[in-house]
């Protein structure tokens, strides 16, 4: 009979359910050489991995994953094993299967090694096909359920969710990996990650790899604010050591066992080991957890979430504005950049209102004459890249909410769900089957309730359908429903009784359009302003508004501090201190009713830099035309505009104002623009002294180079010579290129603990042959300085670095 999910979620409730331990480096000891496919090795040795399996069962694993880790399409194609992904993956499931007698056995999948639309150039549907296809085969091949694991993009996380649920409902378990300053490579925080991942349909959610037990505590504490799934910590036994040339781990079964209680402490309740750890581990670890009480996992469900951040909304927190500015209607500007397909003042005023203090973002394309649903899809796919806001679904379109919900990178709120019947029908499932936060609007086939009692009938009416798709009451926000005044005296009034109804009684969060209230008046924004304190007073915790009104959002802040939702004014004061009253010569606040915002026109080196840091390659391609137009020299656009820009996006890479998405992008349209004055810079160019060479290569056995490349682009930025080798780049070729080329700098770069090892053995080669005079520099997410330190390099943290070190070491 096969495991359902809520199987699996008695499991979990019942006990601390313990996983395996790492695998690779089992079957390394049982004859597995480096640079073989492993999962073509177990097919060839199944006494190999049924063996570890078994031993892992007899230490107290009630899951082992089977052996299919680089099972997916694109890393089989690596071994020009495409061909067989379904065999291999039936083959391994059904090896596994026969080799345990009592535990579960999980499907495993992990990266391709690309990132993924719209962070990427591997297509969202590619992606989610290529895991649909190894779910099918490892389904086939008889799991219990899914492992997708050392996951480092969302995006990528997501796909393979959704890849498995098209063919499966057996139990999902999902990991991330994060760096060391709490973010995956992507840019996610844990919280933004099971925010998205348990409402997409993930069973369970945690971390592994990358970190030792000790500093996994963290990430699974900010996971465990906002848990409704059990949490799962699967840590390194510490960080590697280079050891003769092998990445080795340290940390011992015993140690490592003492500190799993603290992760279940923290809320982890589900267990086990990654790199470095053995069958021992996981049988002290078993003994650790045996007696430990099981942690709750039912956090609040009012979340929603970007890649980025996590936001909860609702009573007792801090009144949230949904920035109303993306929504065409009576704007003829964006009226015309969403018929363009440009898209680029999209991008203008989603920034506006984050720095106005938007919390989310509305987006809506409504309009005629478009294709609404592919338009909408392009928003989300910019948006994602260049907000940390969460977005605001704005439609009330089945296909238009698919577009949008399927590819965007978090947890939205869908605005909205009426009690209609087409709505409930066709719109609600689809809107669930990503999980999104609804808009719940008192609104019914016959018309618009006169009353609270009716609106409360209508409410009742979409909870009893949204909770048959899975939603919980406070996955739902109350729509106030204003209406204007001008045509009806009453409509405040019942509007604010609403709002009441729904903080008192419905005990859960709320929402308006602000502006309704107001239509056909003048002076909109006086009424508008004493409206919304009169709703904040009466239980309203969001509004659809324009956030960069400056009147509107000092009552908003003001509301906060008397409401007690900004704790010790905190906020406030940090907000307001040292300016002074409109009208008394205020040194910040801009004329009532009015937009605080800078209205002089860019110059056109402005219009290059901020291109650059927006990764707006269209944009980009017109500012550097129009600065050539203005008589500007293609040197002096590379000098004052496009380095400062870049160089600038790094800083913000360094002070985790912008991650990796936002990195890239910045590289890639700083790429483009030095494509575009190329020609023009050649001649200039030419004699020109170089500030010097240096080889840059990703190790043996690991094609990952996105980091790589990026510090390549950087380096080429600050006129070195770069020689790129690419990835998987053997040892040798390394110092043949060096010795040919007269190259002092090596830059090196791993992703991977079963690929950092390899540095070492470019350096330890070096030193072989003879060439004492060269200088390494290595980086990678796994890498750190004690390591560099040990394999006689110089650890650079960022491309940034990478230019400061490699100057340095080149003046030495």
């Amino acid at each position: 009979m096969p495991m359902t999910r809520q199987d699996f979620q008695t499991l979990c409730q019942k006990k601390i359910v313990v996983l395996d331990g790492a695998t690779g480096t089992e079957l390394a000891k049982r004859g597995m050489s480096a640079g073989v496919a492993p999962e073509a090795w177990v097919l060839e040795h199944p006494d190999a991995i049924q063996a570890i399996q078994q031993a892992y069962e007899s230490a107290g694993s009630d899951i082992v994953y089977a052996p299919t880790f680089g099972g997916n399409r694109i890393k089989l194609a690596e071994y020009g094993l495409a061909d067989r992904t379904r065999e291999i993956n039936r083959d391994l499931a059904r090896i596994s299967r026969q080799g345990v007698r009592k535990a579960l056995v999980f499907g495993d999948i992990a990266p391709t090694g690309r990132f993924i639309e719209p962070f990427g150039d591997l297509g969202f549907e590619e992606a989610v096909a290529v895991y649909r296809e190894q779910a099918q085969a490892l389904a086939e091949g008889g799991v219990d359920g899914f492992a997708v694991e050392t996951m480092m993009d969302l995006q990528e996380a997501r796909a393979a969710l959704l890849g498995i649920r098209d063919v499966s409902d057996l139990p999902v378990i999902v990991t991330m990996t994060y760096n060391p300053d709490g973010h995956t490579l992507s840019g996610t925080p844990p919280s933004s990650a099971i925010v998205t991942l348990q409402a997409l349909g993930a069973d369970a959610v945690g971390c592994n790899c990358s970190a030792g037990p000790e500093q996994m505590v963290a990430l699974v504490r900010e996971m465990a604010e906002c848990a409704r799934v059990p949490i799962v910590a699967k840590p390194n036994a510490g960080m590697p050591r280079l050891v003769d040339g092998r990445s080795v781990f340290e940390m011992g079964p015993q140690t490592f066992a003492s500190l799993i209680p603290a992760l279940v402490s923290a809320g982890a309740g589900v267990v086990g080991g990654c790199c470095g750890t053995t069958p021992e581990h996981i049988a002290c670890l078993h003994d650790a957890v045996k007696n430990l009480p099981v942690p709750l996992s039912n956090a609040c469900s009012a979340w929603v979430s970007s890649v980025a951040e996590a936001l909860r909304i609702g009573q007792g927190r801090p009144f949230a504005v949904i920035g109303e500015r993306l929504n065409p209607t009576g704007k003829k500007a964006l009226q015309a950049d969403l018929k363009s397909g440009e898209l680029a003042l999209v991008q203008k005023l989603a920034e506006e209102q984050a720095q106005a203090g938007a919390a989310l973002l509305d987006v809506n394309c409504g309009l005629p004459g478009i294709d609404e649903a592919a338009t909408m899809r392009r928003l989300v796919a910019i948006l994602a890249k260049s907000t940390r806001l969460p977005l605001c679904i704005d439609t009330t379109n089945a296909e238009v909410a698919e577009a949008a919900l399927r590819l965007y990178p978090g947890r939205a709120l869908f605005n909205s769900i009426s009690a209609e019947k087409a709505r409930l029908t066709e719109v609600l499932p689809v809107v669930a089957k990503y999980g999104a936060m609804l808009v719940a609007l008192p609104l019914k086939d016959d018309g618009i309730p006169a009353t609270v009692e009716g609106r409360a009938e209508c409410l009742a009416a979409i909870e009893e359908a949204a909770a048959r798709l899975g939603y919980r009451h406070e996955d739902l926000v109350v729509d106030g429903l204003v209406m204007t005044v001008s045509s009806n005296p009453e409509a405040a009034g019942l509007t604010l009784d609403t709002l009441e109804w729904s903080s008192r009684v419905w005990k859960g969060g709320s929402v308006c359009g602000l502006s309704n209230v107001s239509f056909g008046l003048p002076r909109r924004d006086l009424v508008n302003r004493a409206f919304l304190a009169m709703a904040i007073g009466r239980g309203l915790t969001m509004a659809i508004a324009n956030p960069c009104n400056a009147d509107l959002m000092e009552t908003v802040h003001s509301c906060d501090v008397l409401r007690g939702t900004d704790p010790s004014a905190k906020f406030f004061i940090g907000r307001y201190t040292g300016t002074k009253p409109a009208g008394a010569g205020s040194v910040s606040a801009a004329p009532a009713g009015q937009a605080a915002k800078d209205t002089a026109p860019a110059t056109p080196l402005e219009r290059v830099g901020r291109a650059v840091l927006n990764g707006d390659v269209p944009e980009l391609r017109k500012a550097i035309e129009g600065a050539l137009a203005d008589g500007l020299s293609a040197k002096e656009i590379v000098d004052n505009a496009l380095i400062p820009a870049i160089g600038e996006v790094g800083q913000k890479y360094e002070r985790h104002e912008f991650f990796l998405p936002q990195l890239m992008e910045g590289a890639k349209a700083m790429q483009e623009g030095m494509a575009q004055l190329e020609p023009l810079l050649a001649a200039a160019a030419a004699g020109q002294e170089k500030a010097g060479c240096m080889i840059m290569a990703t190790v043996r056995h690991d094609i990952h180079d996105i980091g790589k490349n990026i510090v390549a682009l950087m380096l080429r930025n600050y006129n070195f010579e770069v020689i790129d080798l690419g990835k998987d780049v053997p040892a040798e070729r390394i110092l043949d290129t060096a010795r040919e080329r007269n190259v002092k700098v090596i830059g090196l770069s791993a992703l991977m603990t079963t690929t950092m090892g390899e540095m070492g053995k470019v350096v330890e080669l070096a030193r072989e042959r003879g060439m004492d005079d060269l200088k390494f520099i290595v980086g990678g997410a796994v890498v750190n300085e004690d390591y560099a330190s040990s394999i006689g390099a110089v650890y650079a943290k960022d491309a940034m670095d990478t230019v400061r070190i490699a100057r340095r070491l080149l003046e030495e």
